[in-house]
């Protein structure tokens, strides 16, 4: 069997999370790649608001396994308040596995991401300060503690060691308010209680899953555009966040591979500093940010808002091998008389749809096409065939323009407000 990919193509909350529950049924196991608590899936089942930030968002399907795979980065502390807000909800963690080969988010993790982001002054990353890039430095450091450490009888020693190594680091930087003491008895109380959870080597976990004809998804946190090689360099994650992750991040083999789901929005979004060559600076991206209610996830700041982007997705499709397009939040665009789509890029006098080597030092001008809105509330009746014409039209020419076929189309955050195509 097939490991099916599911990953979004812009810069991040795109809205995986409901696409992911969506589909999750269709499937024995869903698998997070990659990522850390940085990234947060806001799910509307039965009216009620649950946004996950490292639990796959297959978890309110009782009969589905979810597995936290090697590539993912955990805080305890967040981890630990996420599963007593889903026990809270009647969701219970006896279908979580976490890979024994995740690494952990330590305290002195949060406190480097939070000094290093002060001493960049204006030149800020945009970090959300979860301690995620410190924690993949580690990793690549060989420095790193890892989930199956907990189970050791010399964790303390280890954890010891590399927290004694970053308050060294931590000299090189200003200081900062950070209490350490408190967010270090938290974190401890927190990795008692993550003890409890289902320990697992994933490689060996999910590859036997797939033998055994398991059908599987693998669910992906931030979008492509903030891929560590691929996106807005250096205005990105820490983590492969594309389809060729997922081998890294479970375990298992490229030739297991099939189906590639990429979503995007019908519009573009984006939070923190870096590139954004659609972005609106007027009313209208104003009122995409209104009625969309693009406020982050995790942190609540304020996304920035912009028409969709057809060169930026072309150029994901094609990294990632997208093989269908799951489009998002169409019925922000309903109140629109005016529809705009960025088709090409004007670059030094030239017109391209590809995307520049830094988009960083590149002055780009979106080209824009202009659609008649449909200027109407969608029918809730999932109908493909009962939307607006106009709106119909729209899709039909983003999937021209993509030449990918959208199969999914997000009229509404509720789990039910999902049409097929």
């Amino acid at each position: 069997m097939a490991v099916d990919v599911i990953l979004g193509l812009q810069w991040g909350d795109e809205g995986k999370g409901k696409i992911v529950d969506y589909l999750a049924n269709k499937y024995d196991m869903v698998c997070r790649f990659q990522g850390g608590p940085n990234a947060g899936h806001t799910l509307v089942i039965d009216g009620k608001k649950h946004v996950l930030h490292t639990i796959p968002s297959g978890i309110f399907r009782r009969e589905i396994t979810n597995v936290i795979g090697n590539g993912v980065v955990i805080d305890p502390t967040t981890l630990v308040k996420e599963i007593n807000g889903l026990n809270d909800a009647g969701i219970l963690m006896s279908n979580l596995y976490v890979a024994k080969k995740a690494h952990l988010i330590l305290p002195t993790h949060r406190y480097i991401d939070a000094a290093s982001e002060a001493a960049k002054g204006k030149e800020k990353i945009g970090s959300t300060l979860k301690g995620i890039g410190p924690t993949y430095m580690d990793k690549t450091g060989r420095n790193g503690l890892r989930f199956g450490d907990i189970h050791s009888p010399n964790f303390l020693e280890k954890y010891n060691q590399l927290k004694e190594k970053h308050l060294g680091l931590l000299k090189l930087y200003p200081a900062l308010d950070f209490n350490l003491e408190e967010e270090e008895s938290k974190w401890m109380d927190s990795i008692n209680h993550l003890r409890k959870l289902n320990c697992v080597d994933g490689e060996y976990f999910i590859n036997n899953a797939i033998k055994e004809g398991k059908k599987v998804l693998a669910e992906g946190a931030q979008g492509s555009m903030l891929d560590i090689d691929f996106g807005t360099y250096p205005y990105v994650t820490s983590s492969n966040t594309v389809t060729s992750g997922v081998c890294n991040g479970l375990g298992i083999a490229p030739s297991n591979i099939g189906e590639v789901i990429g979503i995007t929005k019908a519009y573009c979004t984006r939070v923190g500093g870096g590139p954004f060559p659609t972005e609106l600076f007027n009313e209208e991206g104003e009122e995409l940010r209104k009625i969309g209610h693009e406020f982050g996830a995790t942190t609540g700041r304020p996304r920035r808002c912009g028409w969709i982007d057809i060169p930026q997705l072309l150029y994901t499709i094609m990294i990632n091998g997208v093989t269908q397009i799951a489009l998002t939040k169409l019925d922000v665009l309903n109140s629109f008389e005016e529809v705009k789509v960025a088709k090409q890029y004007a670059i030094d006098g030239s017109q391209t749809q590809q995307l520049p080597f830094d988009l960083c030092d590149e002055e780009v001008k979106p080209i824009y096409s202009s659609y008649k809105g449909w200027n109407e509330e969608l029918d809730s009746s999932n109908d493909f065939n009962k939307l607006p014409d106009l709106a119909k039209s729209y899709i039909a020419e983003l999937e021209i323009l993509l030449g990918v076929k959208i199969s999914m189309i997000s009229t509404g955050p509720e789990r039910e407000k999902l049409i097929l195509n």
